[in-house]
C-alpha cells in the first residue's frame, strides 16, 4: 500500500534585514574604563563567522576577551554565542539578544525584528573596574546595539527574476516605464532582433500577476514575463 508523501516544507521568509556587504563596521565604547570594541560583519555561514573571531584574536592579541554572537539564515535558525572567558551568560547571550531584538522599520506603521546573516564580536580591554554580572550584560548588549544602529544595513528580498523581449526601438521606453513604476531593473541583454529587458520583483504570486497586467497594458498585450531564476536583492536602508 503506497503512502502519501508528506507536504513540502513551507517556504522561509522572503525578506529580512542584514548588514551591507563590504568592509567590517567598527564601533567603540568605554564603560567604566573598559574598552568595548565591536566589530560587525555580514556572514553567509558559520565558517565566515568563526573566521572573523579568529582574525580579531590575532589583531587584538593582547585583549582579555573576544566575545561573539551570530545569527544566520532568512529564518534565523542558526544562532550561536560565546562568552570567551567572561562569566557565563554575561557576554555572548546579551550580544545575541541585541542582534535578535534589533528592529527595522518596514513601513511607517510597522517594524520587524529580522536582522540575520550578521556576526558581532566585542573585544574587551579590561579597565580595572569590575562591572558585575548585570553591568557586564548591559555593557555587551549596549555595545552591539550601538554598533548596529550606526552600521549600514540593507533589506534583503528574495526576488523572482524575469526578462522581457522588446524590439530595440521600444526597449528604452519600456524600461523607463517599469522603473518609474517601482520595479527593480537588473540589466539588459541583446540579440539581433530584441533587447532582453531584465527586472526583479518580490517572490509573490499576486505581485507577479499585477506586473504581467501592467506589462500587457504597456505593450498592447505583446509583452511577456519570461522567468529567469530566483535571487536575493539588497536595498539600502537609512541608518539609525
Amino acid at each position: 500500500m503506497s503512502q502519501t508523501p508528506p507536504p513540502p516544507p513551507a517556504p522561509g521568509p522572503n525578506s529580512y534585514t542584514t548588514l551591507a556587504a563590504g568592509a567590517d563596521f567598527r564601533h567603540e565604547l568605554t564603560i567604566k574604563r573598559s574598552r568595548f570594541i565591536t566589530v560587525l560583519r555580514r556572514v553567509a555561514d558559520e565558517e565566515e563567522a568563526r573566521a572573523l573571531v579568529a582574525g580579531l584574536r590575532r589583531e587584538f592579541y593582547d585583549a582579555r576577551h573576544h566575545c561573539s554572537a551570530f545569527v544566520l539564515g532568512a529564518d534565523r535558525r542558526v544562532q550561536r554565542s560565546n562568552d570567551d572567558g567572561e562569566p557565563s551568560g554575561t557576554a555572548g547571550l546579551p550580544m545575541l539578544d541585541a542582534l535578535l531584538k534589533r528592529e527595522t522599520r518596514r513601513s511607517p506603521a510597522a517594524t520587524a525584528a529580522d536582522l540575520s546573516d550578521a556576526c558581532a564580536v566585542v573585544v574587551r580591554y579590561f579597565g580595572g573596574v569590575l562591572l558585575g554580572a548585570g553591568g557586564l550584560g548591559r555593557a555587551y548588549s549596549e555595545s552591539v546595539s550601538a554598533a548596529v544602529d550606526l552600521a549600514p544595513l540593507v533589506r534583503r528580498d528574495r526576488m523572482q527574476l524575469f526578462t522581457i523581449a522588446a524590439p530595440h526601438a521600444a526597449a528604452g521606453r519600456l524600461e523607463n516605464e517599469l522603473r518609474s513604476a517601482g520595479y527593480v531593473m537588473t540589466g539588459n541583454g541583446y540579440d539581433a532582433v530584441n533587447t532582453q529587458v531584465g527586472l526583479a520583483m518580490p517572490d509573490d504570486a499576486d505581485v507577479i500577476a499585477a506586473a504581467q497586467e501592467r506589462l500587457a497594458s504597456l505593450t498592447a498585450g505583446q509583452g511577456t514575463l519570461a522567468p529567469a531564476g530566483l535571487d536575493w536583492v539588497d536595498t539600502p536602508l537609512p541608518r539609525g
